[in-house]
C-alpha cells in the first residue's frame, strides 16, 4: 500500500509537470488540441489527488513513506574536505523583532561553506547566519545571506581569480584525486 502511494505521488508530480508544459505552449499553433489535453490532465490530477488524500487519511505509515520518498529526491552536495582549514564568519541577525519590537530567541543557524584560495593554501570560509524567532508574533528573522561571486556556487573570489589558468590542478589538489596535469610551481 505504501508503494502504491509513493507511485501515485510520482504520477501526480509527472502530470503536474506535463500540465505546466501544456500551459506554456497554450498560445502555440495547435492550442486547441492542447486545451483539450490540458483539461484531461487537470481531471486526472484531481482524481489522483482525491485517491491520495483517502490513502493518507487511512494510514499514517503511508504518509511517512511518501514523506521519505519525496525527501530523498533532493540532491545533496558532498561536504568540502575535512583536512582544509576552516574560518568562520558569524552574520548576526537584528536583536529586536522588526514587526513588533519584541525579544528574539535563537532557533538555529544556516551554514554556507565556500572554498577560497589564499596564496599558497586553500581554506574553507564558513558563513554562519543566525536564525531567531519572536515569542510575541512568531516571526522568524535571519541575517541576510552573504553575496557570492557565483550564485549558489562554492567558489570564493580568491579561487576564481586563480582558477582561470590552473583549473584542473586546483580541483585535483583540493579533492585529493590524481592530477590530470602536472602541478605548476
Amino acid at each position: 500500500m505504501a508503494q502504491d502511494a509513493v507511485a501515485a505521488e510520482a504520477l501526480i508530480t509527472k502530470l503536474r509537470f506535463q500540465l505546466a508544459c501544456y500551459r506554456r505552449a497554450e498560445f502555440g499553433r495547435s492550442s486547441e488540441k492542447l486545451a483539450r489535453e490540458q483539461e484531461q490532465l487537470e481531471l486526472a490530477i484531481e482524481t489522483l489527488e482525491a485517491d491520495q488524500a483517502e490513502r493518507l487519511a487511512g494510514s499514517p505509515i503511508v504518509a511517512a513513506a511518501i514523506e521519505a520518498a519525496t525527501a530523498g529526491r533532493k540532491p545533496a552536495r558532498r561536504p568540502l574536505p575535512d583536512h582544509l582549514p576552516r574560518e568562520s564568519i558569524l552574520h548576526q541577525a537584528p536583536h529586536a523583532c522588526p514587526s513588533c519590537g519584541g525579544v528574539l530567541r535563537r532557533i538555529g543557524e544556516d551554514v554556507t561553506e565556500t572554498l577560497d584560495y589564499v596564496p599558497g593554501r586553500f581554506k574553507v570560509v564558513r558563513h554562519v547566519r543566525e536564525k531567531l524567532s519572536c515569542r510575541a508574533c512568531d516571526t522568524v528573522v535571519a541575517a541576510p545571506a552573504p553575496d557570492h561571486a557565483i550564485a549558489r556556487g562554492r567558489a570564493g573570489a580568491g579561487l576564481l581569480a586563480i582558477s582561470s589558468s590552473r583549473s584542473t590542478t586546483i580541483i585535483c589538489r583540493c579533492t585529493d584525486k590524481p592530477r590530470s596535469s602536472p602541478a605548476r610551481a
